[in-house]
């Protein structure tokens, strides 16, 4: 089940709900922690008892590296190795049986071992609660309650934020709903799924025709190629910030703050301050539990050039199981790498514009590792762009024709100018500019949600892209 599912809009959420709000204080935790495991179970319910163990057992192993005099290390050893090697297995499991029937020459019949739904999430937030309890900087949860419903709440947790335990703990043990709450949360809610719905998944039809088209008759054009990586790049960025705004939106509908996630990274001047700006929990999470440790007082260069080489690979690894995953992280890192080490100050030095264009461009070719299929695929789609073959034919002008209005809504909504309108009209001071923003803020959530719908229901069901990664 998604958010952007009829299902979800119209049997699930309304119930839930229903129950949530009618519920008294701590019960608000129980339905909360009921009505996520009824929302994982219902696409995968055998991965619901995987994620049932995995809250058992990390609530088990804190309070008993608290309580331990000795064998702290090997009790925490045990839970790294855990989520690490649960995480190894069904991310990598498929592929490593694929080699071995290639290299032995036979079938092994050992089925398909897809990754469950959350995992990446839930194993991130488990480990951001297991480490600190290790530390020393936080106490486990004596509530069993509380813990499970941090870890399997379904607002984020198939597609984030990812939320640490100490930045929720106060929350989860007690919040307030005000009605205050629940209207914000539900136009936050209703601007995400517009995002999913109407831009991402327009968007991503012109990119899977490209694709297509370069699947079926070879290399595209230069043009081709560009247009499809331009809406690629576009669907990626709506779908993610879609869904965080979805889940950001629920959370606030239940009383919880979670952490904003994406902030117009498109507009970034560096490979730095786009990562500042995309996917901000997951980069946060990397920095304080991989960078931070591997970089401490007293280590040199050496040790920063290793440690951003490996969050490179490591999100990769995060976001898929291909070899591209692999490569999109290392172009990445060695892009940060020369802004860190051989440009130093260079760069911040640059006019804002420029910086723009440079990131967009290594951005951009980094996603098309993050779009193809292998390598092979990735090489070719690069040389198309890079005006190998034809630059320009008959595809790429009808393509541009067909999906021009939508790519220069996308390219307009990557930039904050509505935002930007929105606070001047809000603090304009003057009765007409209030009056607009509060006919926009009653008018608009309800019109996305309606168009949304309609879209759901007179469409194809398009899930969310990280499920194909």
């Amino acid at each position: 089940m998604i958010f952007s599912s009829i299902v979800f809009l119209f049997r699930f959420l309304p119930v839930f709900c229903f129950l949530y709000f009618l519920a008294p204080g701590r019960l608000k935790n129980v339905v909360l922690f009921l009505g996520s495991l009824v929302f994982y179970a219902w696409g995968e319910p055998k991965n619901c008892l995987l994620l049932l163990f995995c809250i058992c057992f990390d609530y088990v192993t804190a309070l008993c590296m608290e309580r331990a005099k000795g064998g702290r290390k090997v009790l925490f050893l045990v839970s790294l190795a855990f989520h690490i090697g649960l995480f190894c297995f069904f991310r990598y499991a498929d592929a490593a049986v694929f080699g071995l029937e290639t290299l032995m020459g036979v079938s092994l019949n050992t089925g398909s071992h897809p990754l469950p739904m959350g995992l990446p999430i839930y194993t991130l937030q488990a480990l951001s609660y297991l480490i600190p309890v290790y530390r020393g900087e936080c106490r486990a949860s004596k509530n069993f309650l509380d813990y499970a419903a941090y870890i399997s709440m379904f607002p984020q947790l198939v597609t984030g934020p990812v939320v640490e335990y100490r930045e929720i703990q106060a929350q989860v043990a007690l919040r307030k709903v005000t009605p205050a709450d629940v209207s914000a949360g539900l136009k936050r809610f209703c601007v995400g799924l517009g995002k999913k719905v109407i831009l991402a998944d327009g968007l991503g039809q012109l990119w899977n025709e490209v694709f297509t088209l370069m699947q079926h008759s070879g290399q595209p054009s230069a043009m081709t190629a560009w247009l499809g990586l331009i809406a690629f790049s576009m669907q990626i960025y709506f779908e993610f910030s879609g869904f965080s705004d979805m889940a950001i939106g629920l959370g606030r509908t239940l009383g919880f703050r979670l952490p904003e996630n994406f902030d117009h990274p498109y507009l970034s001047a560096s490979v730095t301050e786009f990562f500042d700006r995309w996917f901000i929990s997951l980069t946060k999470w990397f920095h304080t539990y991989i960078y931070e440790p591997l970089t401490g007082t007293g280590r040199g260069l050496g040790a920063k050039v290793g440690a951003i080489l490996l969050i490179g690979l490591l999100m990769g690894a995060w976001y898929g199981s291909d070899w591209t995953f692999l490569i999109w992280g290392f172009w990445m890192a060695f892009t940060l790498l020369l802004e860190k080490v051989l440009f130093r100050e260079k760069i911040p030095g640059f006019a804002r514009p420029v910086g723009v264009l440079y990131t967009a461009a290594v951005v951009l070719f980094g996603w098309v590792f993050f779009a193809v299929k292998d390598v092979t695929q990735g090489i070719r789609f690069l040389s198309a762009l890079c005006g190998v073959g034809k630059l320009i034919d008959r595809q790429a002008l009808f393509l541009g024709r067909e999906y021009f209005v939508l790519l220069v809504i996308g390219a307009v909504l990557c930039t904050p100018i509505f935002t930007d309108i929105q606070k001047k009209l809000e603090t304009s001071g003057t009765g007409f500019g209030i009056a607009l923003y509060r006919l926009c803020e009653k008018v608009i959530p309800p019109v996305l949600l309606l168009l949304s719908i309609a879209g759901i229901a007179g469409g194809t069901y398009h899930p969310f892209l990280l499920f194909h990664l």
